[in-house]
């Protein structure tokens, strides 16, 4: 494969206290069915085995190995078997930073951004999960047409794979995605040098993804939605703790509040 054809994508995986989602989170990135991938996981200091969980992690890439039917002989009547790899070991990058302090979420993210080679990028919550064509289909717009922003519907699970709630976004209009609410969702993927241009996550802000991307929009950046689902976001009922704690989720609603009317204000100057 080429793999000059396929820029690399770098995604960030920041994680706390989250170790019993983050194997599955890092499997359905490593076995996306694009072909060059950086993973960036920027890990808090845990009360469970993040830790543990990732040195072991990154082992299982290089040793893990699964045996299956391959065909059957007719002719000695055997079943003849084979052994691979269980993970790809190729195009895949693994990296991992173990912070000494808790960062939260937000110094997290953009710890990992600024180390990132890619020419494409994102972040993913460690308890969501990609479906296998998220990269590729997402990357296929980048790459193909103007556009330097490209985000995509969502199902909402819960931690037995049901489905909650299917998310619609809007196709994009600046009115419809900052100013009525932030409606460009998590299944995203952009240009990293938008971050070069525009600045990183504000580390002041809950809601950084409706500031930093508000920012980018009101910078002329190019949008575009894809009418699929790419991504499962898991549901955090029950465990309403840390970024979604009542008084963070308090918080949350605020600056997004602020954040709405930031963008009507600047929405109404520029029809003037």
């Amino acid at each position: 494969m080429d793999r000059s054809k396929y820029p690399l994508v770098s995604v960030v995986v920041p994680t706390y206290n989250q170790a019993r989602y983050l194997e599955a989170c890092l499997d359905s990135i490593m076995f996306q069915d694009y072909p060059n991938l950086e993973i960036i996981v920027v890990a808090d200091p845990s009360d469970d085995n993040t830790f543990e969980l990732l040195d072991a992690y990154k082992k299982k890439l290089k040793q893990d190995k699964v045996l299956y039917v391959a065909r059957y002989n007719e002719e000695n009547s055997q079943i003849i078997r084979k052994e691979e790899f269980r993970y790809p070991q190729s195009g895949r990058k693994l990296v991992i930073i173990k912070n000494k302090n808790r960062l939260g979420h937000s110094k997290s993210y953009n710890l990992g951004f600024k180390i990132a080679k890619g020419k494409y990028c994102t972040y993913v919550a460690s308890d969501d999960i990609l479906l296998p064509n998220m990269i590729s289909t997402l990357a296929d717009v980048l790459i193909n047409e103007d556009v330097d922003f490209v985000y995509s519907d969502m199902f909402i699970i819960d931690d037995n794979m049901h489905i909650l709630r299917h998310i619609k976004l809007p196709d994009y209009s600046f009115e419809q995605c900052f100013c009525k609410w932030y409606f460009c969702g998590v299944s995203k993927l952009y240009k990293r040098i938008l971050h070069e241009k525009y600045g990183y996550f504000n580390e002041n802000y809950i809601a950084n993804d409706y500031e930093c991307y508000l920012r980018f929009a009101m910078n002329g950046v190019k949008f575009k939605h894809i009418p699929k689902v790419l991504y499962l976001v898991r549901s955090h009922q029950q465990r309403e703790e840390g970024v979604h704690s009542k008084e963070n989720h308090s918080k949350l609603l605020k600056e997004s509040c602020e954040l709405a009317l930031k963008a009507r204000n600047f929405n109404k100057n520029l029809v003037k």
